[in-house]
């Protein structure tokens, strides 16, 4: 599914590279600004890759930081180019998280932490067409329909057997009581979870109410991770109005160790999948 230039991850590398270029010259991101008489926002953007960047952009950047080297130059002329292609996921229209969208595309592995939903990536159709409205109340018909397409299409990462996702779910059990949409669409959506559990890439750990309090109590995450060494691991946590990505070194290492204190609280894989295959009986059952 992945095209071979992902715009987000060029994006990522070219600032990290012109971030890198600045430090080496010893400036500050205000002096450049101050310099190329642009907003010190706008250097910021930049190099964190949440903004488009141009060539020209590069060609400045790049003659403000006294590159000699025309290689290099040329190189990140290049990035910038591909940068401004389209992923897949622009054919779908103004997706309000596609940056998440590209660095998952991209991701080795994602390890999630979920407390009211069932993941996107791991959801049924139905299950999302019932799940999408009742969390955007004020969603278009035509924007939903999209919603849910760009959904299955990210879901192929999954199942793809030459370049799986390598993807690890802590879930409270809060997720799978709620009754989104109706005891059928929660059946099968528990079923569905329980025959994706059972994926070799693919780990699925239940917190039952029991556990008590836990190290996921602030709030869901995720922390997506990458084969190249460039790539830094990321932790996504999706807002309302905007999305938080940190990608610093003690930012990444926090969020990971509050992720292995879940996994050490969530029951086992084994005994998740029973207490999944029985919270799915219990839907069914509600059924009559």
């Amino acid at each position: 599914m992945a095209s071979n230039v992902n715009p987000t991850v060029r994006r990522r590398r070219l600032g990290q590279e012109l971030r890198r270029l600045r430090e080496l010259k010893g400036m500050t991101a205000e002096e450049v600004a101050e310099r190329l008489l642009v907003s010190q926002s706008k250097i910021s953007r930049l190099e964190n890759g949440r903004r488009s960047i141009s060539q020209r952009d590069v060609r400045d950047l790049c003659g403000v930081y006294e590159v000699e080297d025309h290689r290099i130059v040329d190189s990140l002329m290049q990035m910038a180019k591909d940068s401004r292609q389209q992923g897949w996921w622009h054919a779908f229209g103004d997706i309000p998280y596609s940056v998440y969208i590209g660095l998952e595309t991209e991701a080795a592995s994602l390890r999630i932490y979920e407390s009211l939903l069932v993941p996107g990536l791991l959801q049924t159709a139905g299950y999302a067409e019932a799940v999408i409205p009742g969390t955007v109340p004020e969603l278009a018909p035509d924007h939903l329909e999209k919603r849910i397409q760009v959904r299955m299409r990210r879901q192929e990462r999954v199942t793809d057997t030459e370049r799986p996702l390598r993807l690890w779910v802590v879930l409270d059990e809060s997720a799978l009581r709620r009754v989104v949409g109706s005891h059928l669409i929660m059946r099968e959506q528990l079923d569905h979870l329980v025959e994706m559990s059972q994926l070799p890439h693919v780990t699925v750990q239940v917190l039952p109410y029991n556990t008590g309090a836990h190290a996921g109590m602030s709030g869901t995450f995720s922390i997506l991770e990458f084969d190249d060494a460039a790539d830094s691991s990321v932790v996504y946590i999706e807002g309302v109005t905007s999305d938080l990505y940190l990608e610093k070194t003690n930012d990444v290492h926090k969020y990971t160790i509050m992720y292995e204190h879940l996994r050490a609280q969530a029951l086992s894989a084994e005994h998740s999948r029973e207490f999944i295959a029985a919270a799915a009986k219990s839907h069914a059952d509600a059924m009559g």
